[in-house]
């Protein structure tokens, strides 16, 4: 598990490392050109043509010192500042006076066409404003060049908190970014600009935050992320779970849920649906077992309501919701389960909109987001994983989808936090939110955007929790495990081709050595 910190964040420990340790901001400078020469060299050879795009704040002087660094290597590096001089940094100021007296090249006009390398350190994590005036016509210049970019800590116009992008941004390569990973560089559109993320170490001192830091992200082998199995087991060893699931001739979403269940390690799965999904059922996956109710349209019939009892009491994991329906009999079920669940219990999908529907019946309307976020942490089991995309997510708490962008990201907006549920809100990156803190997924591509693969999550997260993973590390896990599934998935069939199918095959291979 590593960290992902904001600019405040990084400015509280760059500011304890100097005036508190003692070390001087100097010294954390040309360490920091140290690692980004160190991955320019891994991009171009002694004949390319390297030009240093420098501002004035602290970051331009990383940009300095590395083309001094470069030049003094034999490298044809030339360096151009943007901006007002009269307000470079000490450390900035120092920098160029060095790279003057050693020779390097200070340009007044660049021909943009003579660069095969462009260092971009125009601006740092500080950035709060639009990218206007000149800065934006560098940054244009830039990428429109047929140059590789190297990003130094951030690149320029991307957000360092949210990845949000300043009007325009540099379309980096690579960037370095230094001491932790930048929660913006995680991010979409911010990761998109980022290109390759590379984080290294240039001495910060530990210390420095008045809290640890709440967000974090994997990058971690499966092996490190999965349950240890015992050689002397046996298939209740690894759990029960049951998957409510399906409808009506609507038999896939319980499918893909009990085989990644299934795949993901678990004992025994049980799959509870309509009647009309046996045979089809039986066919697909003839390792779970089954139990099936007639489906009415106003009700439970007394010998299917036992048979559902006697399912949830045999159950160590219960995945609530896929495929499930809308109807008054699906409603009956969920309402039952969340009143008499004793176990690790995982909603999605249609779970998730009859939970909607009960919130706006019982929660009054002037009480609001608040009201219903408390109402659903009253009326579900403490540590309950529910698994909304944003406009479920909205529909459940009541927040406009506008406002839903700052509270996937932001834990001190009044949305799903400050209770005992996990919810693992899916987007272009998933955000697993409990408590204050966040685990952002960096795994997964958009090929994995297709019917089915929310079912597929929900079972690898059950099939982890069966295990006995605790809830907050199956969900987290789940979403990283299921993301590296469907990378797998799209080197074979291309994320346009991608199936849910597709994922689930490439649960194995993920698997193979851990």
């Amino acid at each position: 598990m590593k960290y992902a910190l904001g600019s405040g964040q990084m400015k509280a420990i760059d500011r304890y490392t100097i005036e508190t340790v003692g070390i001087p901001s100097m010294v954390l400078m040309e360490k920091a050109a140290m690692a980004v020469v160190r991955h320019i060299k891994e991009l171009c050879s002694e004949k390319d043509t390297i030009l240093a795009v420098c501002g004035y704040g602290n970051n331009g002087g990383d940009g300095i010192a590395a083309a001094r660094i470069l030049f003094m290597e034999g490298y044809n590096v030339a360096i151009f500042m943007v901006g007002d001089k009269q307000h470079a940094t000490k450390e900035t100021k120092q920098q160029m006076k060095i790279a003057k007296k050693i020779g390097v090249p200070m340009l007044r006009k660049v021909k943009w066409e003579e660069y095969t390398v462009i260092v971009d350190a125009l601006f740092g994590i500080g950035l709060s404003r639009t990218v206007a005036g000149e800065f934006r016509k560098v940054v244009e210049n830039i990428n429109q060049s047929n140059a590789k970019v190297v990003a130094v800590d951030v690149p320029s116009g991307v957000c360092a908190d949210d990845g949000k992008v300043f009007g325009i941004a540099v379309e980096a390569d690579v960037t370095v970014t230094f001491g932790y990973q930048k929660t913006g560089c995680l991010l979409f559109p911010g990761s998109e600009y980022a290109g390759r993320v590379v984080v290294e170490d240039i001495g910060f001192a530990p210390g420095g935050l008045e809290e640890a830091p709440t967000r974090f992200y994997f990058d971690e082998s499966p092996a490190a992320l999965l349950p240890v199995r015992q050689k002397n087991s046996n298939k209740g060893t690894y759990g029960k779970v049951l998957v409510i699931a399906g409808s009506k001739n609507m038999s896939g979403a319980a499918y893909f849920a009990a085989t990644a269940a299934y795949r993901m390690g678990s004992g025994l799965v049980r799959i509870l649906t309509a009647q009309e999904n046996r045979e089809i059922l039986q066919r697909q996956i003839p390792e779970a077992i089954l139990t099936t109710y007639e489906t009415l349209e106003d009700g439970i019939s007394e010998k299917d309501a036992e048979s559902i009892k006697e399912a949830v009491s045999w159950a160590s994991v219960i995945v609530l919701g896929p495929g499930l329906g809308m109807s008054a009999m699906s409603a009956r079920i969920v309402n039952y389960v969340i009143c008499e669940c004793k176990v690790p219990l995982v909603v999605d999908a249609d779970g998730l909109n009859i939970l909607s529907r009960m919130v706006s019946e019982k929660v009054p309307e002037e009480e609001g987001v608040e009201g219903r976020i408390r109402y659903l942490a009253e009326l579900l089991p403490k540590e309950t994983i529910l698994t909304p995309h944003k406009k479920e997510l909205s529909v459940l708490t009541g927040i406009p989808l506008a406002d839903l962008v700052a509270c996937l990201i932001d834990s001190s907006a009044p949305c799903t936090y400050n209770n005992d549920l996990i919810y693992v809100k899916k987007d272009v990156r998933t955000i697993v939110s409990f408590g204050n803190s966040d685990y952002i997924n960096v795994s997964g591509n958009d090929g994995m955007a297709t019917a089915g693969s929310g079912d597929v999550l929900a079972g690898i997260i059950a099939g982890l929790l069966a295990q006995g993973e605790k809830p907050k590390m199956a969900a987290m896990a789940g979403c990283f495990l299921h993301g590296l599934a469907g990378d797998a998935a799209a080197k074979k069939k291309g994320p346009r081709s991608m199936l849910a199918s597709d994922i689930l095959e490439a649960i194995p291979e993920i698997l193979q050595d851990a």
